[in-house]
């Protein structure tokens, strides 16, 4: 893990440093071509160098979030748009258990954008 990224989960208060880092496994577990980085003082995803999400958490409730940087593509109703035109979040209870399963469609979704191309990848 990055020094800086390591920082941001290491800064966190429980629940949501748990749950950032289980956010974090179950991410860089769907493809060997995943790796992290931190951009913008949050973790950030990319699949082969080319960004596909971030971790975050919410400045008013607190609570964390996968940042889907493809969300217009992503038809799920747990992701919310909200005034974002090409992003969309996956709000998570820290306090629940992870809904894995869900998560897990979400990322093979955004995934599967970049492997067959509808997202283009440099390189």
């Amino acid at each position: 893990m990055i020094q800086e990224a390591h920082h941001y989960y290491l800064n966190k208060e429980e629940p949501n440093k748990s749950c950032l880092l289980a956010l974090r496994s179950i991410i860089l577990n769907q493809d060997e071509n995943i790796s992290e980085t931190q951009k913008y003082g949050m973790p950030c995803f990319c699949y082969k160098n080319k960004m596909f999400c971030y971790l975050w958490t919410d400045k008013k409730t607190d609570q964390p979030y996968m940042l889907m940087v493809e969300g217009k593509h992503l038809d799920f109703p747990e992701l919310e748009e909200g005034a974002r035109t090409r992003m969309k979040i996956f709000s998570v209870n820290p306090n629940l258990d992870l809904p894995i399963k869900t998560i897990e469609q979400i990322l093979k979704k955004a995934l599967d954008l970049y492997r067959t191309g509808l997202i283009k990848i440099k390189g």
